[in-house]
C-alpha cells in the first residue's frame, strides 16, 4: 500500500471521528476535522491546499472553540444556572454518551437539573420549577452550540475540498 494513500485515510478517519465529535462532547470534533485537513495537505506536500487556506481554516477551528463555550454559557447563564449546574451538564454529557443517541440530548439536562437542584437545596429552595428552567436553558445553549460547530465544520470540509479540486 502506498504511504500517501495510508496518511489520506487516516485524515479521512480523522475529520470523520471529527464530525461526530461535534455532536459527541467527549471528542474535539472541529480541532479533529482540522488535523485531518492539516494531514491531508501534508500528504500532498501542501501542493493543493497551501498555509493560507490552512490558517483561514485553523481561524474556523479557534472560531467553533470560542462559540462552544459561549454558545453553553449564554443559555445556562440566560436561566441563572448555578456552577453545580454546569458541572452537572458536563457530568450527564460524559455519563449520557453511554446510554447512545438519547443519553447524549439527555444526559445534559439531567445533569443540570440534578446539579441545580443540588445548588437550590443548599441556597434558597427555590425548587424544581428553576432547575427545570437551568435544566431547559443549558440544554438549548448545548444545541445551539453544536448546530454552530456542525455549520463550521461543514464550511471548513467545504473549504478544503474547494481548494483540493481546484489546486
Amino acid at each position: 500500500m502506498d504511504l500517501t494513500l495510508l496518511w489520506y485515510l487516516v485524515a479521512v478517519l480523522l475529520a470523520l471521528i471529527g464530525l461526530a465529535g461535534t455532536v459527541l462532547p467527549a471528542l474535539p470534533g472541529v480541532p479533529l476535522v482540522f488535523a485531518g485537513m492539516l494531514l491531508a495537505a501534508w500528504a500532498d506536500g501542501f501542493e493543493r491546499v497551501g498555509l493560507a487556506t490552512l490558517a483561514v481554516l485553523g481561524v474556523l477551528t479557534v472560531v467553533s472553540l470560542v462559540v462552544d463555550l459561549w454558545a453553553s454559557a449564554i443559555g445556562a447563564r440566560r436561566v441563572g444556572a448555578s456552577g453545580l449546574a454546569l458541572a452537572g451538564a458536563v457530568i450527564g454529557t460524559v455519563v449520557g454518551l453511554f446510554f447512545g443517541l438519547v443519553g447524549v440530548f439527555l444526559g445534559p439536562f439531567a445533569g443540570a437539573v440534578i446539579g441545580e437542584l443540588a445548588h437550590l437545596r443548599r441556597v434558597d429552595r427555590r425548587g424544581l420549577g428553576q432547575a427545570a428552567r437551568v435544566g431547559v436553558g443549558t440544554w438549548v445553549g448545548i444545541v445551539i452550540a453544536v448546530g454552530l460547530k456542525l455549520t463550521l465544520s461543514f464550511a471548513m470540509i467545504g473549504i478544503f475540498a474547494l481548494v483540493w479540486l481546484l489546486g
